[in-house]
C-alpha cells in the first residue's frame, strides 16, 4: 500500500454504468448521436449495463499491478476511469502524480499529417512544450523504428507502425504513473522486447504501473500484484500466480458424464513446487475410486498438459501407457512424474477419465496450474537438455 501523499492511485468502491441510448459521455459517442439526429434515425432503446461494480484497490511507488480476466470483465473500462477518460458512476479515484496512458495508441493522431507532425501534436496533448518534444524527437523516432517514414503522412503507415509510434511518444513522456492496455502485443518481436525493457526500467525507478494483458506469462513476469475481474467485480486479488490460478480455475469445462462412469477422480495435487525451471521434473498425486465394472472395461485415468493462454495440448498420457493398471474396484492413488521439457510459461495440468491410447474422454477431473521458468541462455517452445563440448584437434 502506498504512503499518504506518495505517487500512486487509490480506487474507492468504483462502479461504472453505461446507458445505451442515453446521453453521450464521450466525443466518440457524441458524433454518431449527432448523425442520427440529422438523418432522423431513432437511437437504440434505452438499456443499462454495469461494466464495473464496487472495485477498490491501491498502488504506490514500486507497485506493478496486473489486471486480468475474460473479455468484457471491465479491465479497459477501469483503465479509462483511471486515466480520466471516463467518470465513475459511483465511488471515486484519487490520483497522485502525472499519468501516461498507453490505451489506444492511435487515438489523437491525424492521419493526413506526417509522423513528425503527429509527434509534436501528441506531445502537446501530453502537456509537453515544443522544446521538450524537439528534445525527445530523435529518441522517439529511433524507438519506434520509423525513421525512413517520419516525414510521410500517417495514412501511409501500417497499423503496426502507427502503434509503435504511439507507444514511443507515450514512453518518452516524463510521467510518474503508467497505464498499459494490451499494447505489448504491437509490433514485431524486436519492438516488443524494447517495450518490455522500457516498462522494466520504469518499475526499477519505482514508478507505479497498471498493466492489462491476456499474456499470462508476461503478467507474471512484470507484475508484483494482480487483480482478477469477472463481470465487473473483483474475483481475486493477490500475487500474479494466485490470480492466474483463479482465472484458469474459472474456465468453463465440459460437464462430467456421470451416468455409467466407471472411474471417478477425487483429487489432483502437487508433490513438487508449482514453479520450476525448464527440464525439471513435476511430481503429482492423483486419487480416485473405481466402481465395479466388467473385466473387458478398459477405462483408465490420464493427464494432459496444455500451454496457456493458447490452450495447445502439448502432451497426454494415461495410466495404462505407463504400466499402472487400476484396480478392478475400490480406491486408488497414483504418483505421476513428468519431465517438463517445455518452454517457459504457464501450463494447465488436466486429469481425465477415458479410454487408453485414445483422445476420447468420459470426464475431466481437477486441474492444476504450474509455471515453468526459463533457464539461462535458452529460448524456444521446448527444452532439449542441451550439451556442448569443445573437441580437441583431430
Amino acid at each position: 500500500m502506498n504512503r499518504s501523499g506518495a505517487v500512486g492511485i487509490t480506487v474507492h468502491a468504483v462502479s461504472k454504468r453505461f446507458v445505451i441510448g442515453g446521453r453521450p459521455e464521450t466525443l466518440r459517442d457524441l458524433i454518431p448521436a449527432g448523425v442520427r439526429a440529422v438523418i432522423g434515425r431513432r437511437a437504440p432503446p434505452r438499456a443499462e449495463r454495469w461494466a464495473l461494480r464496487d472495485v477498490s484497490f491501491s498502488i504506490g511507488p514500486g507497485d506493478t499491478l496486473g489486471l486480468l480476466g475474460p473479455n468484457g470483465a471491465g479491465k479497459s473500462t477501469l483503465l479509462r476511469i483511471l486515466s480520466r477518460i471516463l467518470r465513475p458512476t459511483t465511488g471515486h479515484v484519487e490520483v497522485r502524480g502525472r499519468i501516461a496512458a498507453l490505451i489506444e495508441l492511435s487515438a489523437g493522431f491525424h492521419f493526413e499529417l506526417t509522423g513528425r507532425e503527429n509527434v509534436f501534436l501528441q506531445g502537446a496533448v501530453f502537456g509537453l512544450s515544443r522544446r521538450e518534444i524537439a528534445h525527445h524527437l530523435d529518441a522517439i523516432v529511433d524507438f519506434a523504428g520509423v525513421a525512413p517514414f517520419i516525414d510521410v503522412p500517417l495514412k501511409r503507415y501500417s497499423t503496426g507502425m502507427v502503434a509503435r509510434l504511439g507507444f514511443a511518444i507515450a514512453a518518452h513522456v516524463d510521467t510518474e504513473i503508467l497505464l498499459v492496455d494490451e499494447v505489448l502485443a504491437v509490433g514485431d518481436a524486436g519492438f516488443q522486447r524494447k517495450a518490455i525493457a522500457h516498462i522494466r526500467r520504469l518499475v526499477r525507478d519505482g514508478r507505479p504501473v497498471v498493466l492489462v494483458s491476456h499474456n499470462l506469462e508476461r503478467l507474471a513476469e512484470l507484475c508484483s500484484r494482480a487483480l482478477l475481474l469477472r463481470d465487473g467485480r473483483v474475483a481475486a486479488a493477490g500475487t500474479p500466480a494466485e490470480c492466474i490460478a483463479a482465472y484458469i480455475a474459472g474456465d468453463d469445462l465440459p460437464p462430467e458424464r456421470r451416468n455409467g462412469r466407471p472411474v471417478h477422480i477425487g483429487a489432483l495435487s502437487l508433490r513438487s513446487a508449482p514453479s520450476m525451471r525448464c527440464g525439471e521434473r513435476l511430481m503429482l498425486h492423483l486419487a480416485g475410486v473405481v466402481s465395479p465394472r466388467p473385466s473387458e472395461c478398459r477405462t483408465t485415468v490420464a493427464v494432459r498438459v496444455r500451454a496457456l493462454p493458447s490452450e495447445e495440448a502439448v502432451f497426454r498420457t494415461d495410466a495404462v501407457a505407463c504400466g499402472a493398471m487400476l484396480p478392478e474396484s475400490g480406491a486408488f492413488n497414483l504418483e505421476i512424474g513428468l519431465d517438463m521439457n517445455v518452454g517457459p510459461g504457464f501450463y494447465r495440468i488436466e486429469s481425465l477419465v477415458g479410454e487408453p491410447d485414445s483422445t476420447s474422454e468420459w470426464a475431466r477431473g481437477p486441474t492444476l496450474l504450474v509455471r515453468v521458468e526459463r533457464r539461462p541462455a535458452t529460448v524456444g517452445r521446448a527444452y532439449l537438455n542441451p550439451a556442448m563440448r569443445l573437441l580437441g584437434e583431430p
